[in-house]
């Protein structure tokens, strides 16, 4: 049976830009980062307590989805507190974080344009 998602892909055009934004930014850790061919390396990036890991990769079919809204979302604990602290190191946001029936949210922007979620966990 299936256990859990190993790694989702953020689609990126600069590797070294985006592994700054996401490691400097977001403070996430390299848990891979080695050669995968002429043009990219493939990397992966731990986020704290979880076993999901985020991928800086983008095969050739898919870079039409860079700087595109991305496929998922990111909790965090405290969003209000998350918001002001991303956005005090410098991370861009479509709005401040709102809220809905069905929970809190934030879009935030990353070095390559891509749109990405962050949902309050509701505590």
């Amino acid at each position: 049976m299936i256990k859990y998602v190993d790694f989702v892909s953020v689609p990126v055009a600069d590797q070294k830009r985006a592994l700054e934004f996401y490691t400097t930014k977001l403070g996430l850790t390299v848990f891979t980062d080695q050669p995968f061919d002429d043009k990219q390396r493939w990397i992966e990036l731990k986020l704290p307590n979880a076993q999901t890991k985020l991928v800086l990769f983008t095969a050739d079919e898919h870079k039409d989805r860079i700087g595109q809204a991305t496929n998922f979302s990111l909790v965090v604990d405290n969003l209000e507190r998350t918001y002001a602290q991303l956005r005090e190191a410098g991370v861009e946001f479509l709005g401040p974080p709102t809220k809905q029936e069905w929970g809190s949210f934030a879009i935030m922007v990353d070095s390559e344009g891509n749109k990405l979620l962050l949902k309050g966990d509701g505590k």
